[in-house]
């Protein structure tokens, strides 16, 4: 079936697009407001979703922390996004089939940072392994040394 789009003469939403892409990504509105440079409360987060309008600094700042541009958010129709979803089992968001102007562009400081604290944790897990391993070596030479002394009597 192919299915043709056509743009409705509606006035565009950008708070409720952002909403959207945030709830797409799984991200909670406290968590999003963290990742923001501003550091935005959930309050201001919900404040923000339900303004029709947002000044381009503010936009671009909210794009970024989703990792998107603020083109892709002004561009974003929840009807693509299911679109793409039925018909391109294999595609990302870079797929030109959904039809949409201005294609996303993910940022790499978010995760980089996840992957330098995911190093960290994988590190103190070597340790504490290591650790476990050791004590469970000393707990088993300890025991070794009751026995003998036991025998020895």
């Amino acid at each position: 079936m192919n299915t043709i789009f056509k743009e409705k003469n509606e006035t565009m939403h950008i708070g409720h697009n952002i909403k959207r892409i945030r709830e797409i990504q799984g991200i909670k509105q406290e968590a999003f407001g963290q990742l923001c440079r501003n550091r935005y409360s959930q309050q201001r987060i919900s404040d923000f979703e339900n303004m029709v309008a947002l000044d381009e600094p503010l936009l671009e700042e909210l794009a970024a922390a989703l990792g998107v541009t603020p083109e892709f958010v002004k561009s974003f129709k929840d009807e693509h996004v299911i679109y793409n979803i039925q018909h391109n089992n294999n595609s990302t968001f870079s797929d030109n089939s959904i039809g949409l102007n201005a294609q996303p562009t993910f940022n790499n400081d978010g995760s980089d940072k996840l992957v330098a604290l995911l190093e960290k944790f994988i590190e103190e897990d070597r340790v504490k392994t290591q650790s476990i391993a050791e004590l469970s070596k000393a707990v088993l030479d300890l025991t070794n040394e009751v026995k003998k002394m036991k025998e020895g009597k």
